[in-house]
């Protein structure tokens, strides 16, 4: 792995170089040449769920670098699911680091016209394979002890992983150890209001646009598989058109809804 790459990355994004960066394999084969340890846990989510849309934390072996690690002792791999990805991973043959293609703490994007509007310049190459189909991060568990945790609910609901493991995950617990665990993140320029359910958003935007404050209402809230993957494009379609405040609606803290919550929470956070 090369450090100057990684190093690049951080500089790009303006990303902390303690915020640790996700490890993208091309196979569930290649997880005990880069961790120190793969848990039972993690065989079992490992071959269930890879490909996917699921990250796991464990022990970073001795060799692997600790520059996209911020410096800790575990890593956080996944495998993508995108055929495209792995082929490129495949080529390169070790571990590629690859956050999301934006400026720290800012909306994903989920098309390449995002990443060429984010980052400009500042990249060479853009890899374009498609819009994304579900449109929120993986979900990241921590398998590198004892008790299993939940670092960030994503794509993959936690009620899904423990049906497959047969046991709890438990709540996240001790310090920031893996992407997306900052109080404020996934922040468009405008304001995120947030609603309980849709009667609340209505008068939420009534009532500023009686102040002359330019609002929307985030659209497919009642349907919570559309609403996460369009979420952050609805979000960037906001700043595009100069609203000044989104109302969002907070879906039930279950199953997907968890992790839609989890965005709609940060992003609407003090920053």
């Amino acid at each position: 792995m090369s450090d100057h790459a990684v190093g690049r990355i951080f500089t790009v994004k303006g990303r902390p170089v303690t915020h640790p960066l996700i490890l993208h394999l091309a196979d569930a084969s290649w997880l005990p040449e880069w961790a120190e340890k793969v848990t039972g846990a993690a065989s079992l989510l490992a071959h269930e769920c890879w490909p996917g849309p699921l990250t796991l934390l464990l022990g970073a072996a001795p060799h692997l670098s600790r520059t996209p690690l911020g410096g800790r002792d575990t890593a956080a791999f996944r495998v993508p699911a995108h055929e495209t990805a792995r082929a490129v991973i495949s080529a390169v043959a070790r571990p590629v680091a690859a956050p999301s293609a934006n400026r720290f703490g800012r909306v994903s994007p989920t098309t390449a016209a995002h990443v060429c509007a984010d980052l400009g310049t500042d990249v060479e190459v853009v890899l374009d394979g498609g819009p994304s189909v579900l449109g929120i991060e993986s979900t990241i568990i921590d398998v590198s002890g004892r008790s299993l945790q939940v670092l960030r609910h994503g794509a993959l609901p936690v009620e899904d992983l423990e049906a497959v493991l047969g046991q709890p995950i438990e709540r996240a617990t001790g310090s920031s150890r893996a992407p997306g665990m900052l109080v404020s993140h996934y922040a468009p320029l405008c304001s995120v209001l947030l609603a309980d359910d849709a009667d609340e958003a209505r008068a939420t935007h009534f009532e500023a646009t009686a102040r002359g404050v330019r609002s929307r209402i985030l659209p497919h809230h009642d349907v919570l598989s559309v609403y996460a993957a369009t979420l952050y494009e609805e979000l960037r379609k906001c700043d595009y058109d100069g609203i000044e405040a989104v109302i969002a609606v907070l879906p039930p803290a279950e199953g997907l809804g968890r992790a839609i919550r989890d965005r709609l929470e940060k992003a609407a956070a003090p920053r």
